[in-house]
Order: structure tokens, then C-alpha cells, then sequence
């Protein structure tokens, strides 16, 4: 496979990751596995970590596991495949764990209109404290209303 395929198949797979993270957020984590998502919704705890961060495990073995196909059994696009939804991953982390919800304390004053609109529709998503009738379940995407 040349060199243009394997990044532009990082570059869908980084994109349709924003979709897996959207579908997998408003259906199986505000779904069947709220009992792991809940705690994030409701910050009544007293540790840094949440039953919420188990959801990066599956995405993580995912990634290792297309590496994996890659370098043991010729799967072609497999490095492209896991370094995109590991870089996916790693955006995720800085945007949602660190600018968000500042588990880290840096890029506090970051006041961009993207910033903005970001912080806002997690805001707007974080405001149901159930499963059900939320809204915002992306992540680097959100609706052009949220950058008003």
C-alpha cells in the first residue's frame, strides 16, 4: 500500500473515530453501561479516577490489536488504522480530560471561538445528570449553535 493510502486511511479512521465516539457515548455509555459512565455525570466521588475512564481500555485494544494484524499478519492498513484511532484517543484525552474538565490545571485560559463552543455544548451535554435526554455526545465536533 503506498504511502498517500496509509495516511489517508489514518485520516478516515481518525474522522470516523469522532462518529464511534458519538455513537458509542449516546448509546452504550448513556445506554447499557451507564452504571460505568454515571459517576462521570455525577461528581460525587473522591477519586481522580472515574469508572468512566475504563472506556478508553476497548479503543486502546483496538488499536493494538490493528498494530498487531499489522506487524504479525501483513494486515496492510493496520498501523494506519491503529495510530488513527490512537491519535483520536490522545485528542480526545487533551480536549475532553484535560481542556474540559481540567484534570490537568493548563490551557485554562484558552478563549478561542472553538474553545468556546467546545467547553459550551459539554456544559449544555453535562446539565442532564441521567442517562436519558441528553444531547452533545461528541467531542471535536459539535453543532454550529454552540459557537453562537
Amino acid at each position: 500500500m503506498s504511502l498517500i493510502a496509509q495516511i489517508s486511511v489514518f485520516f478516515v479512521t481518525f474522522f470516523v473515530m469522532e462518529f464511534m465516539a458519538w455513537f458509542s457515548h449516546k448509546y452504550v455509555m448513556h445506554g447499557f453501561l451507564w452504571s460505568l459512565h454515571k459517576d462521570h455525570h455525577h461528581k460525587n466521588h473522591n477519586s481522580w479516577f472515574e469508572l468512566n475512564d475504563l472506556f478508553f481500555i476497548f479503543y486502546a485494544i483496538l488499536s493494538i490489536a490493528c498494530v498487531i494484524l499489522w506487524g504479525e499478519y501483513g494486515f496492510e492498513s493496520g498501523l494506519a488504522i491503529g495510530i488513527g484511532i490512537f491519535v483520536y484517543g490522545l485528542a480526545y484525552f487533551m480536549v475532553h480530560d484535560i481542556f474540559i474538565h481540567q484534570r490537568f490545571k493548563i490551557w485554562r485560559n484558552a478563549n478561542n471561538r472553538y474553545a468556546r463552543g467546545v467547553r459550551r455544548a459539554h456544559k449544555i451535554h453535562h446539565k442532564h445528570l441521567g442517562k436519558t435526554n441528553g444531547e452533545c455526545f461528541g467531542m471535536l465536533w459539535v453543532p454550529l449553535k454552540y459557537f453562537k
